[in-house]
């Protein structure tokens, strides 16, 4: 969404993914401790994507295919505010947005104050607003803060800044089928984490809007923007909030036909090359059956790596 760089390199090295002109002084920052609470995947193969006539075609979430993957570890929740701000202030890393100078923001989360001069409807979607002094630390504007906010996923953040993050933590992007693979919790094709229903008993299993998108969210789940990362049941792996709350970055290059040629690699398998997005996962809490059903286990999108956004996170992975 940003008009930044573009060409970003591919993800020939997912071990040392940050690709930011401040790689070299991050190199020489503060390194976080080791994390020991990240889930291990035990790898193996399961079936990847979405059948033919469901959910959207374009984004080339068919066929379903047998893919495997190598045993992995990924983190049990998104990156927090307050991860993300113990990195901040060990590296004086500058995100993306803090340097373009603004990010894209819902409309219903600005103030009175900030709408005053915020710039009109972003071209090809009325919800969405350019924010000047927007970024992961005034994620509404330059009047907002993050006060009650800390255990949410950082949001506001680029593909490029994500990478950062994860080589400062000695960790890496999960690719596409290890998200996918990871998400699904053990179990082979279900719709979402926890089943076929959306809804089990009545009760809401993850952050997604209710109501008529974009103008009346109804808040049946309890959250109108972000949630805790931990708010919802954990799926059979014990990841919380892979359906909803924030889109989540992955480390492959876009494409929706590149898995789908004939001799598309099928064991740990990545996107192309080179590409002018990434991709993302997961659907966020402005997700709507009627125009972005895409909190789906096998469904997907892709933005471009120096894009920003209110409802954009990443959690991270590490090889086994």
């Amino acid at each position: 969404m940003h008009a930044g760089n573009l060409n970003a390199p591919g993800p020939s090295d997912l071990e040392s993914a940050a690709s930011s002109a401040e790689s070299q002084r991050l190199s020489n920052a503060p390194k976080a401790p080791f994390d020991d609470s990240m889930i291990k995947i035990p790898g193996g193969q399961f079936l990847m994507g979405t059948e033919y006539g469901r959910g959207f075609p374009l984004d080339g979430e068919g066929p379903i295919r047998e893919v495997g993957v190598e045993p992995f570890y990924i983190d049990a929740t998104t990156v927090t505010n307050k991860q993300f701000q113990e990195f901040i202030d060990a590296t004086g890393f500058q995100t993306e947005a803090e340097r373009f100078g603004w990010t894209f923001v819902f409309q219903d989360f600005i103030s009175e104050e900030t709408a005053k001069t915020v710039n009109q409807a972003v071209v090809g979607s009325e919800w969405w607003r350019r924010v000047d002094g927007g970024d992961w630390l005034h994620p509404d504007g330059l009047d907002s803060t993050l006060e009650g906010r800390m255990d949410h996923p950082v949001t506001h953040v680029s593909w490029t800044d994500a990478a950062a993050y994860c080589n400062w933590a000695g960790k890496r992007l999960p690719t596409e089928a290890e998200w996918e693979m990871a998400a699904r919790g053990g179990v082979s094709q279900q719709m979402y984490p926890w089943g076929e229903d959306l809804v089990l008993d009545g009760k809401y299993m993850c952050n997604i809007f209710q109501g008529r998108f974009p103008d009346e969210n109804r808040e049946l789940d309890g959250f109108a923007g972000t949630a805790p990362v931990a708010s919802y049941e954990p799926n059979g792996f014990g990841l919380h909030c892979v359906s909803g709350n924030v889109w989540e970055w992955c480390a492959d290059n876009w494409s929706p036909t590149f898995h789908q040629q004939p001799d598309a690699l099928r064991d740990n398998p990545l996107g192309p090359l080179e590409g002018a997005s990434r991709v993302m996962k997961g659907g966020s809490y402005l997700c709507h059956a009627s125009y972005c059903n895409r909190y789906r286990n096998g469904a997907r999108s892709s933005n471009t790596p120096d894009s920003s956004t209110g409802n954009l996170g990443f959690r991270c992975a590490r090889t086994a």
